[in-house]
């Protein structure tokens, strides 16, 4: 087996636009994931019901998040490659508090259980919540429309090139 010397090989950006859609204020959530510097994954969704907090929606989008890191997790120890903690970043405090508190508040029993599996996994060691500034929010291309600087800031955090930069 092969193993990283570097613990953040794998990385994860999470993110998600809070009751964003003006026709049902539904959020919707995005993630991604670079292996060094290469985006490797994406995920954007719109949640099927109204969540009731902005953390709760930034909460939702880290689990989905955590789930596709472990599944990434997965295939690369396949291929003989193993990765230890991986940094999931998240722009908001009370999501990443949330992931690390094991009590259930009066605040959190409205969000249902299957969303706290992240919980058992941050605690476990697989992966790490952190903090990232919402100006570096690589996740935010995929949730919602930017101004153009942004988005091409974004772009190019990312590693996504226009095809006019091919020739």
């Amino acid at each position: 087996m092969v193993s990283f010397s570097l613990s953040n090989t794998l990385i994860g950006y999470s993110d998600s636009d809070f009751a964003g859609c003006k026709l049902d204020r539904n959020s919707t959530s995005g993630t991604c994931h670079l292996l060094g510097s290469s985006l490797i994954s994406w995920h954007s969704k719109k949640y099927a019901c109204v969540a009731l907090s902005i953390a709760e929606a930034e909460y939702i989008a880290v689990g989905s998040c955590c789930a596709q890191i472990l599944w990434l997790k997965q295939q690369l120890a396949d291929f003989g490659l193993q990765i230890s903690k991986v940094p999931l970043m998240c722009d908001n405090t009370s999501a990443i508090n949330l992931t690390k508190n094991q009590i259930q508040h009066s605040r959190t029993k409205h969000i249902e259980i299957r969303h706290h599996f992240i919980r058992d996994h941050v605690q476990n060691g697989k992966c790490e919540v952190k903090f990232v500034d919402t100006k570096l929010q690589l996740a935010d291309i995929f949730i919602k429309p930017l101004p153009k600087e942004r988005f091409f800031f974004l772009r190019n955090e990312l590693g996504i090139l226009h095809l006019n930069n091919l020739s």
